[in-house]
């Protein structure tokens, strides 16, 4: 079963090799010139994909075409390059060039994930028994796409993780004049008001006590997209316990996320060789 539809890989892979360097077949310095063939960059990409989106461990996912071992130090070359946050951002930019992002309605805020394992960045989590978790501070355009995150320990509040999220604003170039952060009554203070000023950001923040509908504001795009990315198991039940590594697998999935919303809404306007036979 392929863990994503080949019109949405197809995209992803041409992409992703570009940013590869060029690599020998074999390597010029084995004594014997001999050696076994270097895998394919492209199995161990639908190996990771896999990882992703089915949360499976990564001896499952190994069979004879390439090893347990394998898959993580290709994988581990490839954050060291920064291979999957410049995926990332080509992506964005791409969607942004056809689409457009909605970058003067902002919506951010925090989702608490299971990690089992623990790790660099997992805290006692307060909505599972004290059990170890991750929560992730996102941040959508007002459609819904990702841009950017802070993960940190599941004890750690909403509020503490307002300020690292809004500096990935900085990676996005130009940005319009009066944004406005939605948020929940989690950030209802003066001290979320005082950092949104200084930023030059205008604050839409639900009220604590009072009764705010999600429908009624723009905070129901963040929420969304939470549940995009819970759906890719590896992010909903997190085993990886390096912080680079969990940033690496956030980054795929939001492309994923980016690249299906641009087909999506580019079906109806754009015409190409590879566009699915019905709308995404």
């Amino acid at each position: 079963m392929p863990a994503l539809p080949p019109w949405l890989t197809e995209p992803l892979w041409d992409q992703f090799v570009a940013l590869l360097p060029e690599r020998p077949e074999f390597h010029p310095d084995h004594p014997l010139g001999c050696h076994r063939r270097r895998i394919s960059d492209r199995i161990i990409f639908d190996k990771l994909l896999q990882l992703l989106r089915f949360g499976c461990s990564y001896e499952t996912i190994a069979d004879t075409t390439c090893s347990a071992a394998t898959i993580r130090s290709r994988r581990d070359e490839w954050i060291r390059l920064g291979l999957f946050a410049q995926l990332k951002q080509i992506a964005l930019e791409s969607y942004d060039r056809i689409v457009g992002l909605v970058l003067d309605q902002i919506a951010v805020d925090g989702c608490i994930t299971k990690a089992p394992g623990g790790g660099e960045v997992a805290g006692r989590s307060s909505v599972d028994r004290g059990k170890q978790g991750l929560k992730r501070s996102g941040m959508t355009d007002g459609y819904g796409i990702p841009l950017g995150r802070g993960v940190a320990g599941a004890n750690r509040h909403d509020s503490s993780l307002l300020a690292p999220t809004l500096d990935r604003l900085d990676d996005l170039g130009p940005l319009p004049d009066g944004i406005t952060v939605h948020l929940d009554a989690g950030y209802d203070s003066d001290k979320t008001r005082a950092l949104l000023s200084e930023r030059g950001l205008h604050g839409r923040i639900a009220h604590k006590g009072e009764k705010a509908p999600i429908q009624t504001s723009r905070r129901w795009h963040v929420e969304r997209t939470h549940v995009w990315q819970n759906a890719f198991y590896r992010l909903a039940r997190c085993y990886e316990r390096r912080a680079t590594v969990i940033d690496a697998f956030f980054d795929l999935a939001d492309t994923i996320i980016t690249v299906r919303s641009l087909i999506r809404r580019a079906w109806t306007t754009h015409r190409w060789d590879t566009r699915p036979g019905r709308r995404p």
